[in-house]
């Protein structure tokens, strides 16, 4: 197997902005091509991260030059473009979610079946550093069993109301990447899920029938149970912090600052530098852990460790969260797999 990967770069908006600098610079990587079907779009991105422009998909991926595709357009394009990569027998890394729908998640996997080519998806929570430290210290028993696990992520402000109606909906667009990560550090998924939602920061995502500020519980096989709560608004950062309690003690992370230098004075104390921004600066070192896996994985042969079934799962609880919120109900997450 290949150990260098000839990559090919598929869109230019803002998640190509986090990937096409990454690719560029890893070791185990080239930055072959940029496609998006609009030329001055493909010219602008190639011009910025390197490789060359390219409007035609179907001749990019018969291009021998082309090992692999990361897939970072809008969410509505993720199956054709995994359908397609996958005929070419392309190694692809998908950013999350699939698709918002379930039958369109199926979809895919069904291709992958026909197509067994290697496939991850981009839940890059998981490569962070403090939050797989605290996934081993847990999958180790260092709290013993595990009775309770807690997320906070509340965002710095909304994002704008088309970006919104395309998202699928607040837990489909961002609390699926809380529950994908406490449901792999739980290593298990619930069997219900109770959730409720407001709109307390911009009333035009109320008028469209979102959420602005959740809350979540997921009940889990094994009695655990776990809280997610999310805002669209946070007015001192981005709030990123877990915790897991369980019969032998508690294990938490902490946010993260660009300054860890702790003050004492006469008007505060600890520390005084604000939270990192927001995703891009928080989760800056997770984007490069994750294509390390997603290149260690292609190139040795073995599965990339998440994969569409973890997307399929993480939508199912997603999509259970929303009814339970707009119903007022308790919801069975439906894991049926094709």
């Amino acid at each position: 197997m290949m150990d260098t990967l000839g990559i090919a770069l598929m869109g230019t908006g803002r998640m190509a902005e986090v990937y096409g600098p990454r690719i560029a610079a890893h070791p185990g990587m080239r930055l072959e091509a940029i496609y998006n079907p609009r030329p001055a779009a493909a010219e602008a991105a190639a011009a910025r991260y390197g490789g060359r422009p390219s409007t035609d998909l179907d001749a990019l991926l018969a291009d021998p030059g082309i090992d692999a595709v990361v897939i970072a357009t809008p969410t509505d394009t993720h199956v054709d473009y995994v359908a397609r990569a996958a005929a070419a027998g392309r190694a692809i890394y998908c950013e999350k979610p699939l698709d918002t729908t379930l039958d369109q998640v199926t979809l895919a996997l069904q291709v992958l079946r026909e197509h067994p080519v290697p496939f991850m998806l981009g839940f890059n929570r998981r490569f962070d550093p403090d939050n797989a430290c605290l996934r081993t210290a847990v999958q180790a028993g260092d709290i013993g069993a595990l009775n309770m696990l807690m997320s906070w992520s509340r965002e710095p402000a909304p994002p704008p109301i088309g970006y919104v109606r395309a998202s699928g909906g607040y837990f489909v667009d961002a609390t699926i990447h809380d529950i994908d990560l406490l449901c792999w550090i739980a290593n298990e998924r619930p069997v219900e899920v109770v959730a409720f939602g407001s709109c307390m920061f911009d009333p035009e995502i109320g008028a469209d029938g979102d959420f602005d500020l959740t809350m979540t519980t997921l009940k889990m096989p094994s009695g655990a149970l776990v809280h997610i709560n999310n805002a669209r608004t946070c007015n001192y950062g981005f709030d990123q912090r877990l915790e897991a309690f369980g019969t032998a003690g508690m294990l938490q992370t902490r946010n993260q600052r660009d300054d860890l230098l702790l003050r004492w004075n006469s008007t505060a104390t600890e520390a005084q530098a604000p939270l990192k921004h927001f995703f891009l600066e928080r989760y800056d070192r997770s984007f490069t852990h994750a294509l390390d896996e997603f290149h260690a994985a292609v190139t040795t042969g073995r599965a990339p460790s998440v994969g569409a079934a973890d997307g399929h799962a993480a939508l199912a609880i997603a999509l259970a969260c929303t009814r339970s919120a707009k119903e007022g109900v308790a919801v069975r997450p439906q894991y049926d797999l094709p």
